[in-house]
């Protein structure tokens, strides 16, 4: 899964990579989240053009938008047949440029950021999808979904989804639905080398959308909080919670007979 990324290379360092025609100034953005508006790269006439679009893919055959699901993802696994994808799958390929994605890693009670990136520190392409929903009274909106699959060997540490990476030298296979057919293009759905991904853990300050700034993608130390275990104490022959006060009784006698040093066992 890929529920937030980054997008802060420059616009010339975006399109040099990429290649489309228009010059778009962006901000630098830290924590690009669903429903917002994302950058995506498509195929129009022959050539690749630039174009904003919003993070959750929504269908064309979708009657009433807020009775649909939020689809930010697509399962590379089943991303030809599910109806929801099969059409864009098709023909509506696109690359949606980042440089770097987050994962969260569960830790006890609570779940760790973590950030990836590519090792050169340089921005990637995310296989994508997209797609053109027309209203009632003619609105239209334009969607995309990032195509995922299982993770690599780096990552399946973290977490057992990760966004399809497509090489620079595959970025015509994957953007051409005149010419190259879903078959074909699925045979770039597959994990990221394992040399070109990096991870580290991150402040939980990322899982706030409203938080988009460089401190989102400094290293941190993993913050885990152990699961609290119950405190039980012994009382005419049954077991039975100690009340908190007590065991903090407790805890303060071990301190003492310790000499303030930790027991291992």
């Amino acid at each position: 899964m890929c529920g937030r990324y980054t997008i802060v290379a420059s616009p010339e360092a975006i399109r040099a990579l990429f290649g489309y025609e228009e010059q778009p100034n962006f901000p630098p953005r830290y924590n690009v989240a669903p429903t917002q508006p994302i950058a995506i790269v498509r195929l129009m006439d022959g050539k690749r053009h630039f174009a904003l679009v919003r993070w959750g893919l929504l269908p064309s055959w979708v009657k009433d938008p807020k009775t649909f699901s939020l689809l930010i993802n697509a399962r590379g696994e089943t991303v030809a047949s599910k109806p929801a994808f099969r059409a864009a799958m098709k023909r509506r390929r696109c690359l949606i440029p980042a440089d770097g994605f987050y994962e969260w890693k569960p830790a006890g009670a609570h779940k760790q950021p973590y950030f990836i990136r590519a090792k050169s520190g340089g921005p990637f392409a995310f296989a994508g999808l997209w797609e053109t929903w027309t209203g009632p009274n003619g609105e239209e909106v334009e969607t995309a979904a990032i195509v995922t699959t299982s993770a690599n060997r780096t990552l399946s540490v973290i977490h057992d989804r990760m966004p399809v990476i497509v090489p620079p030298d595959a970025f015509d296979l994957w953007l051409d639905g005149v010419n190259v057919d879903p078959v074909t293009a699925s045979a770039l759905i597959a994990p990221a080398p394992k040399n070109l991904l990096e991870a580290f853990p991150v402040s939980t300050d990322v899982n706030r959308t409203a938080n988009d700034n460089p401190k989102l993608v400094a290293p941190a130390s993993v913050s885990v909080e152990p699961e609290p275990a119950p405190k039980l104490v012994a009382k005419r022959g049954s077991v039975k919670r100690a009340p908190a006060k007590r065991a903090k009784k407790i805890a303060k006698k071990i301190t003492k007979k310790t000499n303030g040093q930790g027991a291992l066992f």
